[in-house]
């Protein structure tokens, strides 16, 4: 889409009114192309948005709604072309778990607490975004949102147990202890219920592989509530015990109101904040993954206040919380969509077709919405990224195992928390381990390059060390132990030349213990010595006076000049005269243990 028109916009009428940086050029291509792709996405979201209001604990019509307003308010103020906002699996667990504490997930109370709980979402979302927090979001791992959505499959299937296999199961019990009443419970199972969740679940997967221009959620749905249908009709519901969610409302959403009060506020407000986490973490991964896909740019603070605002107006028009959507956004960018018009429509034409088909509800039976909530978990589980994970760093399995036991441990919002604070510790592990080399001239190159090589001699008077990675107070604690080591190992070499090419930035903390090493070295006989200093470096050390301990002779901008001036000038010559290594090329004009000294 070409938006060279909007170029000279300034800047607060892009931010206040985004939509007019793409409605310009929208024509009768554009508008052909996004009410197909809008038809595709509202066709959708009809047996996505009953599946996550079951999830959420909501009433089932309460999907539909969110997946109406707030789309259509997320398309013209946020940032992607393509990104579908709605309910979604992650939303509706997180909320489900936090709001249960309060209330009886589908009573008003619990209703009520989840709109309350979508604006105060909203209202943050915003605040953020008008902070410029866009960014912040980066910090969240990759490997804690694959282990958060993995563990939230899992509870997902686990609370669709009893729907499942038709049998009682008590509320609040964590997933082995689910799994340990089904075994002591077996013989209350009802196989009717179990042929038609089956049934639902086989005929999902089967569409799915090998009918895939059909929705495989629909045709699951109906699958499963015609094999109901049949069954009540010839052996009776007292029979078989087939229940029927019953008929949803055939209306457009109903205006709500947010409670808006201090105590509601300080009540909700944790979980309000993991919850914002989750959703803007999934909104604006979700955009930037098809942007790369479709050549744009997302602006990652227009999107936070897109999704805000489309909450926070959601709120008045029984909505609970919305956030991007990968698998209709995905859908949305497949089928043609050209402009966010595509997902207007989409929360347009979704008002009309609920009007048509909300009584036939009645019809979907609680044994193939379970069917249905099995195949939305199983493809929660991103078995393809868990594999890279688990072989490629152990680091980042090991975030990704936290995360993941921490939703089956613990409330979602600290599993998330714990997620995110794993993953930080793991980064802040890494970096405070600088990767530390030490260097050695190659005698079998022509220019005597530097590598690691240990079998190779080194200098007896002087170390050569290479730091990859950023010399901040965290980081200090490991350079000073590996140092140490170097010189309890090999004490003869009081000299340190330390190649700085790869130490990104160094702070105050790390330039005060690099003139504390000098000092010390100079004491002891010796000397620290820098090569190929970064300029943001430099200038801290130039700036904080360190420069006058390490010594502004002792920094040199090339290996040549560097080797040339330590070993012809610094290294002590009765120890060169019985060196017979020959390390350096300067070596070579030195004489050797069997040359005789010239006078």
């Amino acid at each position: 889409m070409d938006t060279v028109s909007t170029k000279k916009l300034p800047n607060w009428v892009k931010t206040l009114f985004p939509f007019m940086q793409w409605l310009p050029n929208v024509g009768r291509d554009t508008v052909k192309a996004d009410f197909m792709a809008g038809l595709t996405g509202a066709i959708l979201v009809l047996p996505q948005g009953v599946a996550f209001a079951a999830i959420a604990g909501m009433p089932l019509e309460y999907g539909l709604y969110t997946a109406m307003i707030p789309a259509i308010v997320a398309a013209f103020f946020g940032s992607s072309w393509h990104l579908v906002s709605g309910p979604t699996t992650a939303a509706s667990i997180v909320l489900l778990s936090v709001l249960s504490l309060h209330a009886t997930p589908g009573s008003p109370e619990f209703v009520h607490l989840a709109l309350t709980m979508t604006f105060l979402v909203g209202l943050i979302q915003v605040a953020m975004g008008a902070a410029r927090l866009g960014t912040l979001v980066n910090f969240i791992s990759h490997s804690v949102i694959i282990g958060f959505t993995a563990g939230a499959a899992i509870l997902i299937a686990v609370s669709q147990f009893k729907n499942f296999l038709g049998m009682s199961i008590p509320r609040g019990l964590h997933p082995h202890e689910v799994i340990m009443h089904i075994g002591q419970h077996a013989t209350e199972i009802n196989l009717w219920v179990v042929a038609v969740s089956v049934t639902t679940l086989i005929s999902g997967l089967l569409f799915k592989r090998y009918v895939k221009r059909f929705p495989y959620m629909i045709a699951a749905m109906v699958i499963g509530s015609l094999l109901a249908f049949v069954l009540n009709r010839i052996y009776g519901q007292g029979v078989t015990g087939i229940i029927t969610v019953g008929a949803l409302p055939a209306s457009l959403p109903p205006l709500s109101s947010p409670e808006f009060s201090l105590a509601a506020f300080k009540e909700l407000l944790p979980g309000a904040i993991a919850v914002t986490v989750l959703a803007l973490t999934e909104a604006v991964s979700i955009s930037r993954s098809i942007a790369v896909r479709s050549g744009q740019h997302v602006d990652g603070n227009q999107e936070f206040i897109g999704q805000g605002l489309s909450n926070v107006i959601g709120s008045f028009f029984s909505a609970y919380v919305a956030t991007g959507s990968f698998n209709r956004s995905g859908v949305n960018f497949e089928a043609g969509a050209r402009t966010p018009l595509a997902a207007a429509f989409a929360g347009a034409m979704l008002m009309g077709i609920v009007l048509v088909v909300a009584p036939y509800a009645s019809y979907l039976p609680n044994a193939a919405m379970a069917g249905i909530l099995m195949l939305v978990a199983w493809g929660l589980i991103d078995f393809h990224h868990i594999k890279i994970i688990l072989k490629s760093s152990r680091s980042e399995a090991t975030v990704l195992a936290v995360t993941f036991f921490s939703v089956l441990l613990m409330d979602l919002e600290f599993a998330i928390m714990v997620g995110v604070v794993a993953s930080l510790i793991a980064y802040l592990y890494r970096t405070s381990r600088p990767r530390i080399l030490v260097r050695v001239p190659d005698p079998a190159s022509p220019g005597r390059k530097f590598t690691t090589n240990p079998d190779l001699p080194e200098c007896p008077q002087l170390k050569i060390v290479r730091i990859d990675g950023s010399l901040f107070f965290g980081a200090v604690s490991h350079l000073r132990d590996t140092l140490r080591d170097f010189s309890e190992n090999k004490p003869g070499q009081k000299r340190l030349l330390l190649i700085a090419s790869g130490m990104n930035f160094v702070d105050v903390a790390g330039a005060e213990y690099l003139a504390q090493e000098a000092r010390a070295r100079r004491q002891a006989g010796g000397g620290l010595y820098l090569y190929r200093v970064r300029p943001g470096a430099c200038r801290v050390l130039k700036r904080g006076g360190f420069i006058k301990d390490i010594g502004p002779e002792n920094i040199y901008e090339s290996k040549s000049k560097a080797l040339h001036d330590i070993v012809e000038n610094k290294l002590d010559p009765d120890i060169c005269r019985h060196c017979a290594r020959r390390i350096f090329l300067e070596c070579k004009e030195k004489p050797g243990p069997e040359e005789p000294l010239i006078q």
